[in-house]
């Protein structure tokens, strides 16, 4: 696993500051007055950084944003950061400056001088964030980022922060690790092996086998796998941190690898299904983080493992499947496998567990993307209550995540001549009647929010926390919904 880099916090020396090496960085506030570290580098580089700040080029600077001055005289270091920033930022801000920090320092060491800026632990967690660098398949020499230093004003304070945020920053990324893994290393076998190694944080792991699997009756999860060498397995995380209260229950969509089966894929762009899996990647790195901070909680993660192949046995369009509900799915098409997984598994979840909530998560339509970009994920729920208290958490830790409707013309749209359901309901309204499909298999009266996160799962381009690839979307928005509602 990718490791974060480690975070030092200590108390500001001035004396040492002249003879630091590597990148050194100061926060300036946007009015521009400068704190006992920043008058003392303003002194040893004869008043360059008191001009920098006067100047036209800091304030046009947003909040967050990093201007460098390099091989200042007077200093050690080979450059001098200088980032605006409010000395009380938000939590997006302070996660912003420490990303910009992070880009701006590149590989090398970093000591930032902090003072009595506020939240810094979130600074530090965007600097840990952006850092992220997936080279395993990288053959040379590997040249991972260095540690960092940041000074504060009050280091013990600082140092009790960051612990309850650094075991978030290992579960974001875990989930990249997972989500960047080719499909030839992450086989459904490899998946839970890597789960099964959650049992060191104390999290009850089991994996579940297909003979085991067609006993419980999930027979639309096993069709999906049914034309792949890799076996299909559903594993099960328990996280009990709390008391009797029945768990929250987290869903993920495992398909390691998706051709689309019978109705293939084009070629062009096949080469992203690796990222399939990201559902089941985003419901391992929450669980790492929940355990890893030993959250008052109790929360089971359940992902369903398939790999959705061509073959002589693969299931065929035009099939009718028999979910462990026990209603039948006519396949009209097969490159909608992901909700065909998630039902059984949503249908087990309760079964077994009757948890206090359900959130399924699943890379699971490309209209969603053409609905919200890769901006947002959509969130469908039919519990108003539970699903603003997902949006509100969400938006608290700046993942962009945005409702949608449901309704019954929706729902006739999954009308079959031979079946209960079919497995799609045509072109317009995609992502909608696939989350009305998963609502079939919601029980009454089961709160219930299903994220479609096919936009932000991964991404081409660098977003603001992490370099282009997987983003590790939904785990601090899972962690900050069981912070703030399931612990006591």
């Amino acid at each position: 696993m990718t490791k974060p880099i480690t975070l030092s916090f200590d108390e500001t020396d001035l004396d040492a500051l002249a003879g630091l090496a590597g990148k050194l960085a100061v926060i300036v506030p946007p009015e521009g007055k400068l704190d006992p570290a920043g008058r003392r580098l303003s002194r040893l580089t004869r008043g360059a950084l008191g001009r920098l700040v006067e100047g036209e080029g800091f304030a046009k600077a947003k909040a967050g944003d990093v201007l460098t001055m390099a091989f200042p005289a007077g200093l050690a270091a080979e450059a001098l950061l200088v980032c605006k920033l409010s000395r009380r930022p938000s939590v997006e801000e302070a996660r912003k400056a420490g990303a910009s920090l992070s880009r701006a320092r590149g590989k090398g060491g970093l000591t930032v001088c902090a003072g009595a800026t506020a939240r810094v632990a979130e600074l530090g967690l965007g600097l840990a964030l952006r850092a992220y660098d997936f080279a395993d398949h990288k053959t040379g020499e590997k040249t991972p980022a260095e540690d960092a230093t940041i000074l504060v004003a009050k280091p013990e304070e600082a140092r009790a922060a960051w612990a309850a945020l650094s075991p978030v920053a290992d579960g974001v990324f875990f989930t990249r690790d997972l989500v960047n893994e080719p499909s030839n290393v992450l086989t459904t076998t490899e998946f839970a092996e890597r789960l099964k190694g959650l049992t060191a944080l104390g999290i009850d792991v089991e994996v579940l086998e297909e003979d085991e699997l067609e006993k419980l009756g999930m027979r639309t999860l096993l069709a999906v796998g049914q034309g792949s060498e890799s076996p299909s397995k559903v594993v099960v995380m328990q996280w009990k941190g709390g008391g009797d209260e029945a768990p929250l229950a987290l869903i993920g969509k495992g398909v390691v690898f998706d051709t689309g089966g019978i109705s293939i894929k084009p070629a062009g762009g096949m080469e992203d299904m690796t990222m399939d899996m990201g559902g089941a990647g985003t419901v391992a790195g929450a669980m790492m983080a929940i355990a890893g901070r030993k959250a008052k909680a109790n929360v089971v993660g359940l992902v369903g493992l398939v790999e959705n192949m061509p073959d002589g046995r693969a299931q065929r369009p035009g099939d009718v499947v028999r979910s462990m509900k026990g209603d039948t799915v006519e396949v009209i098409n097969t490159d909608a496998e992901g909700r065909l997984v998630l039902c059984d598994v949503m249908w087990y979840a309760q079964d077994r567990f009757n948890p206090s909530g359900m959130i399924d998560l699943a890379t699971l339509t490309g209209a969603i993307i053409i609905s919200l970009g890769h901006e947002n994920a959509g969130v469908f729920s039919n519990d108003d209550a539970f699903c603003d208290a997902f949006l509100k958490a969400a938006k608290s830790e700046g993942e962009g995540a945005w409702r949608m409707p449901m309704g019954q013309a929706y729902d006739d749209k999954l009308k079959s001549r031979i079946a209960d359901m079919k497995n799609v309901g045509g072109r317009e309204g995609g992502s909608i009647t696939a989350a009305q499909f998963l609502g079939r298999f919601v029980k009454e009266g089961m709160p219930w929010i299903h994220l479609d996160i096919a936009g932000v799962a991964s991404v081409k381009s660098d977003t603001a926390l992490a370099p282009k690839g997987a983003t590790g979307w939904g785990v601090l928005s899972l962690d900050r919904l069981v912070r703030d509602n399931y612990e006591g």
